[in-house]
């Protein structure tokens, strides 16, 4: 089950899903071919284990402790001519910590929260457009409000990641919305078909605690 990990662990696994973002998306390029990676994959990447619909399952070996996740990339990323670094969605599953269905969201630039002068009724049309806008993950008429540490996003109230996970689960697509610190806002579509049977996937594989 998913718990309230204080920010020095939170801190932890963001540097590791960074890491995997990084050995994922050699690993998917991999996958199609057609398209050459921009990332060199790393000596010990993640093995891709399963797609299923729109998202992979990977499997990540450190020593005994074994980590699955579940990635898929935004299938449509709004504005489309804004420079960014890739998109992704993990969902981790890490044993040997407790930690399981982890939610993190990669959006590809320094995300940015705003803050307490940010309201009002400001009639300066630039102040305006670079208003920070709260991040959130949307699946239907369900909100989850995120956390933006870096380029990552995290759900704000950890105890609320099995009700997104369960949303996705259900759900037919999960829109992402993130300002970067420039002002500039982002919304990531990511397609939810076939997340069920990977998520399963995902838990058969790393499972228990």
């Amino acid at each position: 089950m998913p718990f309230a990990a204080p920010l020095a662990a939170r801190a932890i696994a963001l540097a590791l899903s960074a890491s995997l973002a990084l050995a994922a998306g050699a690993a998917l390029a991999e996958t199609k071919p057609a398209e050459k990676s921009k990332t060199d994959a790393p000596a010990a990447k993640p093995d891709l284990v399963g797609t299923y619909g729109d998202w992979s399952v990977f499997h990540s070996q450190s020593g005994k402790n074994k980590v699955c996740y579940t990635l898929a990339q935004p299938k449509s990323r709004d504005p489309e001519d804004l420079k960014r670094d890739p998109g992704y969605a993990f969902i981790s599953q890490r044993p040997s910590e407790g930690v399981h269905n982890e939610v993190s969201l990669i959006m590809g630039f320094d995300v940015g929260a705003p803050s307490a002068d940010d309201g009002g009724d400001s009639k300066d049309k630039k102040k305006e457009k670079n208003k920070l806008v709260a991040p959130t993950a949307v699946i239907g008429d369900s909100s989850f409000d995120l956390l933006p540490k870096g380029a990552n996003l995290w759900v704000k109230n950890a105890a609320q990641e099995s009700a997104l996970v369960a949303e996705m689960r259900k759900g037919k697509a999960l829109v992402v919305k993130a300002t970067s610190k420039k002002g500039n806002l982002t919304t990531d579509t990511y397609s939810l078909s076939g997340f069920a049977q990977a998520i399963d996937r995902a838990l058969k594989d790393c499972p228990g605690g």
